[in-house]
């Protein structure tokens, strides 16, 4: 699977109920054996969550620029040994994960899949034109 945003992520995004810059907007670790339904998969619910490892990371320093999102490299501290991550999963975070709507899914991230060993994970944005991602 490449880098990809969930169908009703974009709808969201389309009606404003997402604002990047104002919203706690979260990544969390997914480990390989999650099969994504990016047309019909819309929240933090139990399909989702049964396959993330570590406590997901609130994105800092975000940017929008000419339609490209950004934002601070993220830090998991201390993520369990014996799993296989295969990508992230950004999302913004209500406060309930039945309502906190998944946004994109991305594992075109340097270093993964990445077999976890009890330390800390540094995701690192892409540096490219497209950062996180462009519309």
């Amino acid at each position: 699977m490449a880098n990809a945003h969930y169908a009703k992520g974009k709808e969201k995004l389309l009606s404003s109920a997402v604002n990047y810059m104002t919203d706690t907007i979260k990544v969390a670790l997914v480990k390989n054996n999650y099969a994504q339904d990016l047309a019909n998969d819309e929240f933090f619910g139990p399909h989702l969550s049964a396959h993330v490892i570590g406590t997901p990371q609130t994105l800092t320093g975000k940017s929008i620029t000419n339609g490209v999102f950004d934002a601070a490299d993220v830090t998991f501290l201390t993520v369990a040994a014996g799993d296989t991550l295969e990508g992230v999963v950004i999302y913004k975070d209500t406060g309930v994960a039945g309502t906190s709507p998944l946004l994109h899914y991305i594992d075109t991230i340097t270093g993964f899949p990445l077999a976890t060993n009890g330390g800390d994970i540094t995701v690192q944005w892409d540096n490219g034109a497209y950062r996180i991602f462009s519309l």
